[in-house]
């Protein structure tokens, strides 16, 4: 992709997969071109909240926190119910596992498309992956494509949908967070599933993302960062 003066929004969580798209889209579309949106739904660990507005700071984009209170209302699962504890390890069966926000994706980036429409952005770039062990429905590649479609049958907009990391494995997303720069700010994300600072490794987020750049061979710079304490 050659580098345009279009505009770019992010969907920034403060996790490691979304960061490493804010420094690609920081590459694919320079600075000055590119927001950030994070979404304050009601997840109990409130510090993807903090990582997000210090990753963003880091990254010098402009940051929008737009509240959605609807997925803690509904409860059901362990990222907004705080009587529910993640599971972890991987699930040898095809169900879906208790981490999963229904309609999460598919909302998130409804309301990142009418933003970026707002904002006269074109271009709409999300983390998921379908790589991912977990499966989840809206994180794979035809839900995006259908979902593309409908936005911009919707808005009667020309909006792009980009999932850099879709079909990457954790590793191949580390060595890409290398190339566009974004590891210092990776020592300032999070993904734990049990909010934990330093990471617990113990859930299945942590024994994830501990894989991938086990894979890579390359140190974890949140982990360094926490046994620096810094």
């Amino acid at each position: 992709m050659t580098k345009t003066t279009e505009k770019a929004l992010v969907v920034l969580s403060g996790g490691q997969d979304s960061t490493t798209c804010l420094y690609w889209a920081l590459q694919q579309f320079g600075e000055g071109h590119v927001s950030a949106v994070t979404f304050d739904y009601g997840q109990r660990h409130r510090v993807e909240l903090d990582c997000a507005d210090k990753i963003a700071r880091l990254a010098g984009v402009p940051y929008i926190v737009l509240p959605i209170n609807t997925f803690a209302a509904i409860g059901g699962n362990a990222l907004t119910d705080s009587t529910i504890a993640p599971e972890t390890g991987q699930r040898d069966d095809q169900t879906l596992p208790n981490t999963f926000v229904p309609g999460r994706n598919l909302i998130f980036l409804s309301f990142a498309a009418a933003l970026a429409y707002q904002l006269g952005a074109r271009h709409l770039i999300t983390g998921v992956a379908q790589t991912d062990y977990s499966g989840y429905p809206d994180c794979r590649e035809n839900t995006l494509k259908a979902l593309e479609l409908a936005l911009r049958l919707g808005m009667d907009s020309e909006i792009v949908l980009h999932a850099p990391l879709m079909h990457l494995s954790k590793a191949e997303t580390i060595t890409l967070a290398q190339q566009v720069g974004a590891m210092t700010a990776l020592a300032w994300s999070h993904t734990c599933y049990n909010g934990a600072v330093p990471p617990c490794g113990h859930c299945a987020s942590c024994q994830l993302r501990a894989k991938g750049f086990a894979d890579a061979g390359v140190p974890d710079p949140l982990v360094l960062r926490c046994q620096q304490g810094a």
